[in-house]
């Protein structure tokens, strides 16, 4: 009995595992954002990522494993790409605008809904793991918060406390795809966490 070899795809094995994942990645991050994360199956990722079943376990052992990696892929890019921009300004005001309207822009791809949050549909473990890479994102946000403070850009306030706050912010919003009242939207967004942080009226408008 002959048995079928999966078509390697790349010149390596390295570069095969790796588009494999790929197709893996954008496979979870589509079903999720049609049906939540709960809803979907190892079964159901491999078919959109026309992947065979038995493939998904050369690389995941379950459907937590993969999400797992699938945020850490996401966010590393995402804290690349975020630390680029911030270099570009030293404001902490226009640090915090950028911010802003990263994080905004990064719900565009980053589809983890509808359906519950994810922390009450996975492992007490997975969660935990999840929140690691939160906080990865949140300490960007607080090192600009922090030097606003040391600045005196902004008044003294709990910077551990506020930074989970303008998170709850922008991701509890829905912003228009396109167009004029995606801009309205995001330049409000911009205003009120400015306020919100304390940062002067006069430096309220766009730069």
């Amino acid at each position: 009995m002959m048995l079928s070899v999966p078509k390697i795809i790349g010149s390596t094995l390295a570069e095969h595992r790796a588009h494999v994942r790929n197709k893996l990645f954008a496979a979870l991050s589509q079903l999720m954002a049609e049906s939540g994360f709960d809803s979907v199956s190892l079964a159901d990722i491999a078919a959109a990522a026309g992947v065979g079943r038995t493939s998904v376990y050369n690389h995941f052992p379950d459907k937590e494993s993969l999400l797992i990696a699938f945020i850490e892929h996401e966010t590393s890019h995402f804290v690349a790409e975020l630390t680029a921009a911030l270099a570009q300004v030293a404001d902490p005001q226009e640090q915090l605008r950028v911010y802003v309207r990263e994080q905004i822009n990064l719900k565009r791809v980053y589809h983890l809904a509808p359906g519950p949050d994810l922390r009450s549909v996975v492992s007490h473990e997975t969660g935990m793991r999840l929140r690691e890479h939160v906080k990865q994102v949140e300490s960007l946000l607080g090192r600009i918060l922090q030097a606003g403070i040391a600045d005196d850009t902004l008044p003294d306030q709990d910077v551990s406390a506020v930074v989970p706050l303008i998170n709850s912010c922008l991701s509890g919003r829905t912003f228009p795809d396109s167009g004029p009242e995606r801009e309205r939207a995001i330049t409000a967004t911009e205003s009120f966490v400015l306020r919100a942080v304390g940062m002067p009226e006069d430096a309220l408008q766009p730069a």
